[in-house]
């Protein structure tokens, strides 16, 4: 089953000729790293004739706050993490249609390596794309980009700065 856009309908890659084209999933944060390899999927969109699918990833709360009995405002919280997924949402569209390229916005939430390879998998997409983690922790304790890349499930391109 192909994943849900925010307006409930499925994402999927353009219908032509009666036949689905190829369509890249690109995971997408708002960071420098995500946002490349956002535009190096759109090259090679263009490049195969093919659309793009940004998948915004919302992470479950951290269950930290309860352990230390500190009150979260969930409703809040999800408030805000919605308004960033429709800020990306309206960036990629702009991108998109600047760089001349489909494309559709799924929001999912949990944990971006299951996320991203869910939604390629529904998608039956020929690429997925990330960007490569900046942060240093995420070097010594593993990224999404390496986390992916270490699968063989999936074909992975990691864009480098």
């Amino acid at each position: 089953m192909a994943p849900r856009t925010e307006a409930g309908s499925q994402a999927q890659a353009p219908d032509r000729k009666g036949a689905a084209s190829p369509v890249i999933v690109v995971g997408l944060d708002g960071s420098a790293s995500s946002w490349n390899a956002f535009s190096w999927a759109a090259g090679e969109a263009v490049r195969l004739g093919s659309s793009i699918v940004a998948v915004h990833v919302i992470p479950f709360p951290d269950s930290a706050a309860g352990v230390f009995s500190v009150p979260l405002d969930y409703a809040g919280l999800e408030q805000a993490r919605q308004q960033v997924a429709d800020d990306l949402r309206r960036e990629a569209a702009h991108r998109a249609h600047e760089l001349g390229v489909g494309l559709s916005f799924v929001t999912e939430h949990g944990h971006a390596t299951h996320a991203l390879t869910q939604v390629s998998h529904g998608l039956h997409a020929t690429l997925l794309v990330v960007g490569r983690s900046e942060k240093v922790l995420h070097r010594l304790a593993g990224s999404v980009s390496h986390q992916l890349s270490n699968r063989n499930d999936v074909p992975v391109v990691v864009v480098v700065p």
